[in-house]
């Protein structure tokens, strides 16, 4: 074992930290959160310093992959002077990635400029290709604006991949031509289950749920499936589709978890570093930056480590509150 390793109690090697920069975001997505929503005063906030010291303490570790995440990462204020922080640490090789979760409001705006800090993959969160089902899944987006901002990340050399939630009887009848879409544009896509993270209001998973086993087989009816032997630093599985050439990854955190490979961490905004997305043990490394400096951090961090759990244990069924934890996928990071 390297010295500059994190090791987990099952022997995991934890090299992926997923960071929540802000718990903000411009959308109010139905199966994330409310749509009134009370966001976090921002004095409680890590400040882009933090973030960076962090980040910089992770790599110390052993880190290889860095991915900034929300809310939507790119409403935070100055978010570019951590984003050209950690892409002169890829530049300097000690990194070797930087990625960024969006939900692509803010692209076309910021597409060049993250290309220009040493980005090169951006995952993009769109749920449907109907600019009135796109309203109605995101409560406040504007389709068109995404797709401007999709098309100016392509231009800018950016990698793109697409995360889509599967939502019964809102767009499971769309997934096929989404995938076919994807593959036109030159993009893999990502489906996934509804995760039971947060109060969503009047909205009821159980209603949103629908099995990726279940969009796989119709995928299957319209598509040749072949299984891929790709492995990303996330929990996809993958199969190449015959037609377009392009990946198809599928995340089953219902179905099927993906604890057994689990190689990542989540830091929320407010420095909790949550070792499972599904249980609520977290360590205070706000607390420990702010007390005992980077040296304090970094005890934190291992100490941490060596208490994260096998996996999670979400469900989502009948008669319960269809709630595994209390926080909100935007507050911990996606």
């Amino acid at each position: 074992m390297q010295e500059n390793q994190l090791i987990d109690p099952f022997g995991r090697i934890v090299d992926y930290v997923r960071i929540s920069v802000t718990d903000r975001c411009d959308f109010r997505c139905v199966y994330c959160m409310a749509e009134h929503m009370t966001f976090l005063p921002k004095k409680e906030l890590l400040t882009l310093e933090e973030i960076a010291d962090v980040c910089d303490t992770f790599m110390e570790l052993g880190t290889k992959k860095i991915r900034l995440t929300g809310g939507e990462p790119l409403v935070r204020r100055n978010i570019m002077h951590l984003i050209s922080h950690l892409g002169a640490q890829v530049k300097n090789n000690n990194l070797e990635e930087i990625t960024i979760t969006t939900n692509g409001s803010q692209l076309h705006k910021f597409a060049d400029s993250l290309f220009d800090a040493g980005v090169r993959r951006i995952n993009v969160s769109i749920d449907t290709l109907d600019s009135e089902k796109f309203t109605q899944i995101t409560r406040w987006g504007k389709l068109d604006t995404v797709l401007n901002g999709l098309r100016q990340a392509k231009q800018s050399g950016l990698k793109i991949k697409l995360n889509t939630v599967a939502l019964k009887g809102i767009n499971d009848d769309e997934l096929s031509s989404m995938v076919l879409w994807a593959g036109e544009q030159g993009f893999d896509i990502t489906i996934i289950e509804v995760m039971p993270m947060g109060d969503i209001g009047s909205e009821n998973r159980l209603d949103q749920y629908m099995s990726v086993s279940e969009v796989e087989q119709k995928l299957s009816e319209k598509f040749t499936l072949i299984q891929s032997n790709h492995q990303s630093a996330g929990p996809a599985r993958y199969v190449d589709i015959g037609e377009t050439g392009q990946r198809v990854g599928f995340i089953t955190p219902l179905t099927h978890n993906f604890c057994e490979s689990c190689n990542r961490v989540r830091m929320t905004c407010t420095g909790q570093l949550y070792l499972c997305l599904g249980q609520d043990d977290n360590a205070n490394l706000a607390l420990a930056l702010r007390s005992e400096g980077k040296k304090g951090l970094k005890e934190a961090i291992i100490e941490a480590i060596g208490r994260k759990p096998l996996g999670h244990d979400f469900a989502i069924e009948r008669g319960s509150s269809n709630q595994a934890v209390s926080r909100h996928m935007s507050v911990t990071g996606g």
